[in-house]
């Protein structure tokens, strides 16, 4: 498999979980739309993707050597 399928199909599963979720949990779908609409709600959301994709991407890299 090279390296740009592989890219492709960890896109592929991260949207299809991504939908799957939505799906199963309405209620927090309907918020997720409510903190789009609310601007006072909507920046913590904001920081708590951003934290996930800091802890997913960022925090298991290591320094260079």
């Amino acid at each position: 498999m090279n390296p740009q399928l592989r890219a492709a199909l960890r896109w592929l599963v991260l949207v299809a979980v991504l939908v799957l979720l939505a799906l199963l949990f309405k209620p927090v779908l309907a918020f997720v739309e409510m903190a789009a609409l609310e601007l006072r709600y909507f920046w913590w959301l904001i920081l708590l993707v951003a934290l996930a994709v800091w802890l997913i991407w960022g925090l298991g890299k290591r320094p260079k050597e």
